[in-house]
Protein backbone atom coordinates (compact mmCIF):
# COMPACT_ATOMS: atom_id res chain seq x y z
CA UNK A 1 0.00 0.00 0.00
CA UNK A 2 1.89 3.05 -1.10
CA UNK A 3 1.55 6.03 1.21
CA UNK A 4 -0.16 9.38 0.07
CA UNK A 5 1.93 12.64 0.10
CA UNK A 6 -0.49 15.39 -0.34
CA UNK A 7 1.45 18.73 -1.41
CA UNK A 8 -1.44 20.07 -3.02
CA UNK A 9 -5.14 20.36 -3.87
CA UNK A 10 -6.55 21.34 -6.91
CA UNK A 11 -10.11 21.93 -8.53
CA UNK A 12 -13.68 23.90 -8.68
CA UNK A 13 -14.56 25.09 -4.97
CA UNK A 14 -18.38 24.90 -2.99
CA UNK A 15 -18.71 28.11 -1.03
CA UNK A 16 -20.72 27.06 2.41
CA UNK A 17 -21.25 30.27 4.33
CA UNK A 18 -22.24 30.37 7.83
CA UNK A 19 -20.68 30.29 11.29
CA UNK A 20 -20.92 27.32 13.78
CA UNK A 21 -22.18 24.55 11.22
CA UNK A 22 -22.08 21.85 13.50
CA UNK A 23 -22.17 17.98 12.64
CA UNK A 24 -25.33 17.07 12.94
CA UNK A 25 -26.36 19.71 10.55
CA UNK A 26 -23.23 17.89 8.09
CA UNK A 27 -24.91 14.47 9.05
CA UNK A 28 -28.30 13.91 10.61
CA UNK A 29 -28.06 11.86 13.52
CA UNK A 30 -30.57 9.46 11.87
CA UNK A 31 -27.63 8.48 9.24
CA UNK A 32 -24.87 6.65 11.65
CA UNK A 33 -27.10 3.79 12.07
CA UNK A 34 -24.69 2.22 9.51
CA UNK A 35 -21.72 -0.11 10.31
CA UNK A 36 -20.11 1.34 7.33
CA UNK A 37 -19.68 4.71 6.11
CA UNK A 38 -20.68 3.95 2.70
CA UNK A 39 -23.44 6.23 0.67
CA UNK A 40 -23.06 8.72 3.93
CA UNK A 41 -22.31 11.44 1.44
CA UNK A 42 -25.64 11.19 -0.44
CA UNK A 43 -27.17 12.71 3.23
CA UNK A 44 -24.69 15.29 3.98
CA UNK A 45 -26.66 18.23 5.18
CA UNK A 46 -29.77 16.78 4.46
CA UNK A 47 -32.24 18.78 6.55
CA UNK A 48 -30.81 22.07 5.60
CA UNK A 49 -31.07 21.15 2.24
CA UNK A 50 -34.70 19.94 2.72
CA UNK A 51 -35.55 22.81 4.38
CA UNK A 52 -34.33 24.83 1.43
CA UNK A 53 -35.78 22.91 -1.01
CA UNK A 54 -39.83 23.56 0.63
CA UNK A 55 -39.26 27.35 0.51
CA UNK A 56 -38.47 27.52 -3.30
CA UNK A 57 -35.14 29.72 -2.48
CA UNK A 58 -31.84 28.57 -4.40
CA UNK A 59 -30.98 25.72 -3.83
CA UNK A 60 -28.44 24.53 -1.13
CA UNK A 61 -25.02 24.80 -2.51
CA UNK A 62 -24.83 20.86 -1.95
CA UNK A 63 -27.90 20.35 -4.12
CA UNK A 64 -26.60 22.67 -6.33
CA UNK A 65 -25.36 20.79 -10.10
CA UNK A 66 -22.34 23.67 -10.34
CA UNK A 67 -21.02 22.37 -7.42
CA UNK A 68 -21.14 18.96 -8.47
CA UNK A 69 -17.38 18.50 -8.89
CA UNK A 70 -16.01 20.43 -6.57
CA UNK A 71 -12.64 19.23 -4.54
CA UNK A 72 -12.89 22.05 -2.09
CA UNK A 73 -15.17 23.37 0.47
CA UNK A 74 -14.98 26.84 1.27
CA UNK A 75 -16.50 27.57 5.28
CA UNK A 76 -16.29 30.51 8.02
CA UNK A 77 -15.81 29.76 11.38
CA UNK A 78 -15.98 26.91 13.43
CA UNK A 79 -17.01 24.27 10.86
CA UNK A 80 -17.86 20.81 12.74
CA UNK A 81 -18.22 22.37 15.97
CA UNK A 82 -21.12 20.10 17.92
CA UNK A 83 -20.76 16.23 18.24
CA UNK A 84 -17.58 14.56 17.72
CA UNK A 85 -19.17 12.04 15.03
CA UNK A 86 -16.17 11.11 12.32
CA UNK A 87 -19.08 10.36 10.02
CA UNK A 88 -18.84 14.23 9.30
CA UNK A 89 -15.58 14.22 8.04
CA UNK A 90 -16.04 10.71 6.28
CA UNK A 91 -19.20 11.85 4.35
CA UNK A 92 -18.18 15.31 2.68
CA UNK A 93 -14.46 13.05 1.74
CA UNK A 94 -16.45 10.68 0.40
CA UNK A 95 -18.63 13.59 -1.66
CA UNK A 96 -15.52 14.01 -3.24
CA UNK A 97 -13.96 16.84 -1.29
CA UNK A 98 -10.44 16.61 -1.10
CA UNK A 99 -9.67 20.15 0.95
CA UNK A 100 -11.55 22.48 3.35
CA UNK A 101 -11.01 26.48 3.72
CA UNK A 102 -12.25 27.99 6.61
CA UNK A 103 -11.70 30.70 9.33
CA UNK A 104 -11.55 28.46 11.69
CA UNK A 105 -12.15 24.46 12.63
CA UNK A 106 -13.72 22.63 15.63
CA UNK A 107 -10.33 20.45 17.03
CA UNK A 108 -11.99 17.25 16.98
CA UNK A 109 -13.25 17.78 13.28
CA UNK A 110 -10.48 18.84 12.57
CA UNK A 111 -8.65 15.53 13.98
CA UNK A 112 -10.88 13.19 12.39
CA UNK A 113 -10.61 15.00 8.96
CA UNK A 114 -6.35 14.93 9.33
CA UNK A 115 -6.82 11.03 9.82
CA UNK A 116 -9.18 11.03 6.82
CA UNK A 117 -6.47 12.29 4.25
CA UNK A 118 -8.83 15.53 4.00
CA UNK A 119 -6.63 18.86 5.01
CA UNK A 120 -8.48 21.84 6.61
CA UNK A 121 -6.76 25.02 6.63
CA UNK A 122 -7.65 28.38 7.97
CA UNK A 123 -7.19 31.94 6.49
CA UNK A 124 -8.33 35.28 7.86
CA UNK A 125 -12.56 36.03 7.71
CA UNK A 126 -11.82 38.71 5.02
CA UNK A 127 -9.89 36.24 2.41
CA UNK A 128 -12.35 33.61 3.61
CA UNK A 129 -15.06 35.49 2.64
CA UNK A 130 -14.20 36.71 -0.68
CA UNK A 131 -13.26 33.65 -1.72
CA UNK A 132 -16.72 32.62 -0.76
CA UNK A 133 -17.98 35.32 -2.66
CA UNK A 134 -16.11 34.62 -6.13
CA UNK A 135 -16.99 30.86 -6.23
CA UNK A 136 -20.45 31.71 -5.79
CA UNK A 137 -19.84 34.30 -8.40
CA UNK A 138 -18.01 31.76 -10.33
CA UNK A 139 -18.50 28.34 -9.75
CA UNK A 140 -15.85 27.21 -12.65
CA UNK A 141 -13.03 29.34 -10.93
CA UNK A 142 -10.26 26.84 -10.61
CA UNK A 143 -9.02 27.38 -6.71
CA UNK A 144 -5.71 25.07 -5.68
CA UNK A 145 -4.35 25.01 -1.64
CA UNK A 146 -0.99 24.63 -2.19
CA UNK A 147 0.30 22.84 1.64
CA UNK A 148 3.94 23.29 0.87
CA UNK A 149 3.80 26.91 0.06
CA UNK A 150 1.11 27.53 2.31
CA UNK A 151 -1.03 29.43 0.09
CA UNK A 152 -4.57 29.33 -1.51
CA UNK A 153 -4.65 30.61 -4.99
CA UNK A 154 -8.24 31.67 -6.85
CA UNK A 155 -7.78 33.83 -9.81
CA UNK A 156 -6.39 37.26 -8.81
CA UNK A 157 -6.80 36.31 -5.36
CA UNK A 158 -4.23 34.71 -3.28
CA UNK A 159 -3.62 34.68 0.42
CA UNK A 160 -1.90 32.64 3.20
CA UNK A 161 -3.24 30.01 5.19
CA UNK A 162 -2.11 28.38 8.12
CA UNK A 163 -2.61 24.98 9.49
CA UNK A 164 -0.39 23.23 12.71
CA UNK A 165 2.90 22.13 11.59
CA UNK A 166 2.32 18.61 12.72
CA UNK A 167 -0.71 18.19 10.51
CA UNK A 168 1.14 19.91 7.50
CA UNK A 169 3.87 17.59 8.03
CA UNK A 170 1.83 14.86 8.19
CA UNK A 171 0.17 15.31 4.69
CA UNK A 172 4.12 16.65 3.21
CA UNK A 173 5.37 13.23 4.28
CA UNK A 174 2.32 10.49 4.03
CA UNK A 175 2.65 9.90 7.57
CA UNK A 176 -0.94 11.52 8.36
CA UNK A 177 -2.16 7.83 6.99
CA UNK A 178 -1.13 5.92 10.36
CA UNK A 179 -2.76 2.51 8.68
CA UNK A 180 -0.94 2.94 5.64
CA UNK A 181 2.26 3.45 7.61
CA UNK A 182 1.78 0.04 9.35
CA UNK A 183 1.02 -1.81 5.95
CA UNK A 184 4.29 -0.20 4.26
CA UNK A 185 6.07 -1.68 7.48
CA UNK A 186 4.42 -4.72 8.33
CA UNK A 187 7.19 -6.79 8.64
CA UNK A 188 8.36 -4.87 11.76
CA UNK A 189 5.08 -5.08 13.23
CA UNK A 190 5.40 -9.03 13.30
CA UNK A 191 9.02 -8.79 14.34
CA UNK A 192 7.33 -7.06 17.25
CA UNK A 193 4.73 -8.96 17.51
CA UNK A 194 6.81 -11.94 17.60
CA UNK A 195 8.49 -10.41 21.35
CA UNK A 196 5.39 -10.23 22.71
CA UNK A 197 4.47 -13.00 25.21
CA UNK A 198 0.46 -11.51 25.13
CA UNK A 199 0.15 -11.85 21.36
CA UNK A 200 -1.61 -14.61 20.12
CA UNK A 201 -0.02 -17.14 18.24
Amino acid sequence: MAIEIIREVSGTALPLPGDNIDTDRIIPARFLKSISFAGLEEHLFEDDRAQIAAQGGEPHPFSDPRYDAAAILAVNANFGCGSSREHAPQAIRRRGIRAVIGESFSEIFFGNAVALGLPCVTAPPEAVDKLIEMVARDPALLVSVDLAAMQVTAGSHRFAISMPAAARDGFLDGSWDATGLLLDRYEEVETVAARLPYVGR
